[in-house]
């Protein structure tokens, strides 16, 4: 790959990536370079290449896992529905979050294991608390406990969409860490753990729609004040 000019670097760097996609430079499943390599190859700082990955990321391109790196997801882009759904409002984002968590955890409820209980505690457990704008890695330690879940679903198809639609629930957990809206606490995610261990598909419906509801009141509030 080639120096990328300092214009729109971003989106350069994402398009440059896609082309080395297209072009069978890496095959459906394998691992990219990290971030630092592909830095390094497009003269782009790792800020540059973090957005661009999630570009990609959201188009369908690209899957992060967390502690393993970023591999190719697919070599064609995602319908450009999912594409437009992240220039909806915050809002409308919550709300179509809010669905697909509801159901991912009265499935869950339904299906879950002891180990996946146990994986969904260890991974609250490494979430933590975030620290605030300067704790960089939180909005991927939430998006993975909240990834578990939808994966204790069993539903492939509600794993798929969630994978699709991750850009832009990362979103709405950065808003979460920013003034916008309040961050669900440590209690607000235990609860729903604890629902799905219950095996009660309908508790585990009402702790999701808990947690969620502050966070949608403070988006109306904003909305008419």
């Amino acid at each position: 790959m080639q120096p990328l000019p300092r214009t729109n670097l971003a989106e350069t760097a994402a398009e440059s990536i896609r082309a080395e996609i297209r072009s069978s430079r890496w095959v459906v499943g394998e691992r990219l370079p990290n971030e630092a390599a592909l830095s390094t190859m497009l003269s782009v700082s790792r800020g540059t290449i973090r957005e661009a990955v999630r570009v990609l990321v959201s188009q369908g391109y690209l899957e992060t896992r967390q502690g393993s790196g970023t591999y190719l997801k697919s070599s064609i882009e995602a319908p450009v529905a999912f594409d437009m759904a992240r220039r909806s409002s915050l809002r409308d984002r919550f709300e179509a979050r809010c669905a697909l968590d509801v159901e991912g955890a009265r499935l869950a409820a339904l299906r879950h294991t002891p180990d996946i209980i146990s994986e969904l505690r260890a991974l609250l457990l490494a979430r933590g608390n975030s620290r605030g704008p300067q704790d960089t890695d939180f909005v991927a330690r939430d998006l993975a406990f909240h990834r578990a879940v939808i994966a204790a679903s069993g539903n492939r198809a509600m794993i798929d969409l969630y994978a699709f639609f991750s850009a832009s629930i990362q979103e709405t957990i950065e808003a979460t860490i920013g003034d916008e809206v309040p961050e669900p606490d440590m209690q607000a995610h235990v609860e729903i753990v604890d629902a799905i261990e219950s095996g009660d598909p309908d508790l585990a419906d009402a702790a999701v729609r808990r947690f969620m509801s502050p966070v949608l009141a403070a988006l109306d509030r904003s909305l008419f004040s």
